[in-house]
């Protein structure tokens, strides 16, 4: 049995079994890395040495928190809440309910969107917007199963198809030159386009999601009062300084290819702009580094877990499997590659990281079997996404979590995880190889 498949499988059912991430990405590691024909100081020392693939990870994720902080101190997360509450408060009938509705998840998913391309923060914005409108949200009954599942579309759907902010990372700098690097030519207006089927399938999946936690769903009013942030004084002095210090954020991003560098600039503004206090500074960067600590011990463990796998050879072992065993069959060979590409998203949590790790066999074996440019890049493109909205591992999951949990009442597995992988894997799957068949 390939350790991949086996490492993966036990890592999905621990975590399903409510065991903590971290531990369930270390003992899979462990007994994938033994399987894989390595001695128990070789796995060790494997997932030892792959902690440190996660640190700039961790560290943006830290820079990320303190910048949101600093955010959220300016009071415009307040001002959002209070003017949607607002809204609710001025008539309570069915209609009026269901625009308020309609607007706020409307808000969520712009938000999201921006936070990939517009608005370098990722998914930092979460755990410092979501805590304040979870009063409004259990007032109008909203299943956050929804909310988790319209946050994780604007997460992944966008870097998948606007090569802008991580957009640009994803398209341009991992998919791009790693179909270069294997012998296919691929220009950046062809990057979209290829990418184009396999977002529609996202996109019915929100759709879907619609219908499929659109009953109401009652949620404890006593722990969201205890953790509700307190309210913090709005100044048009405060926006300015937002302003200048999100488009300072997004400048120093794009020009030095570096979050660190942006984040830490935007929070510096804040500070000197009057945000934030110099005497409050520390605090505030510490209250951001804790709130993404724990998605960065995630993250460094993801690498951990990824580096076993590499050194099992599991991964190339099963990609080759498939073109061995598939030979001519285009059609089985492209929904191969696609489930392989779910399944290793699955175990590493991070789609930037899966692409490097496929193409390398994905690419020739497009190329024997016949498959045009545009195809090879939505299958790889596709492989690489696939499992990245539905991975207990993976930011665009414990990002959600980390908001919508802050009362308690939201379960990372069965509420985020599980939500989104249906209405996301499932139909990315499907759109993806439809894509390979028609480009």
């Amino acid at each position: 049995m390939n350790p991949v498949v086996i490492a993966v499988l036990l890592m999905l059912i621990l975590s399903m079994l409510r065991i903590n991430v971290v531990v369930s990405l270390a003992v899979s590691a462990i007994v994938g890395g033994l399987v894989g024909g390595l001695s128990l100081m070789d796995t060790l020392k494997a997932f030892t040495d792959g902690l440190g693939g996660g640190a700039t990870i961790a560290l943006s994720y830290a820079m990320l928190g303190a910048f949101a902080v600093a955010i959220s101190r300016s009071g415009i997360t307040d001002l959002l809440a209070h003017k949607v509450i607002a809204q609710l408060g001025k008539e309570a009938s069915p209609g009026h309910i269901l625009w308020v509705k309609s607007l706020l998840l409307g808000a969520l998913l712009a938000v999201s969107i921006a936070s990939q391309n517009l608005i370098p923060v990722h998914i930092a914005f979460i755990p410092i917007l979501i805590p304040p409108l979870l009063h409004v949200m259990a007032q109008m009954r909203i299943d956050r199963r929804l909310v988790a599942c319209v946050i994780t579309f604007g997460l992944t759907a966008t870097y998948m198809i606007l090569p802008v902010g991580f957009g640009g990372i994803f398209l341009n700098d991992i998919l791009a030159q790693n179909l270069i690097r294997c012998g296919v030519h691929v220009t950046g207006p062809q990057l979209p386009l290829a990418m184009a089927i396999p977002v529609a399938g996202m996109v019915l999946g929100l759709i879907m999601a619609f219908f499929s936690y659109r009953k109401p769903r009652d949620y404890d009013l006593e722990p969201i009062m205890a953790i509700e942030p307190e309210t913090v004084v709005f100044t048009p002095h405060h926006l300015w300084v937002a302003v200048v210090a999100i488009h300072a954020a997004l400048g120093l991003q794009l020009y030095t290819d570096s979050i660190i560098v942006g984040a830490l600039v935007g929070f510096l503004i804040f500070t000197i702009g009057g945000v934030i206090k110099f005497h409050e500074s520390q605090d505030a960067f510490t209250q951001g580094v804790k709130m993404m600590s724990l998605i960065g011990f995630i993250m460094i463990s993801a690498s951990g877990f990824s580096s076993v796998m590499n050194a099992t050879h599991g991964v190339d072992s099963l990609v080759q499997t498939v073109g061995t065993v598939l030979g001519d069959h285009k059609g089985l060979a492209s929904f191969a590659m696609l489930l392989v590409g779910l399944l290793v998203t699955m175990g590493i949590g991070s789609s930037f990281s899966t692409v490097p790790i496929i193409a390398v066999i994905y690419v020739p074996l497009c190329l024997s079997l016949g498959f045009s440019p545009l195809a090879t890049i939505a299958i790889v493109g596709t492989a690489g996404a696939l499992g990245d909205a539905g991975s207990p591992a993976s930011d665009s999951t414990l990002g959600p979590t980390s908001g919508l949990n802050a009362d308690g009442q939201h379960d990372h597995i069965w509420d985020s995880v599980v939500p989104t992988f249906i209405h996301y894997n499932i139909p990315l799957l499907v759109f993806g190889w439809i894509a390979s068949m028609v480009l």
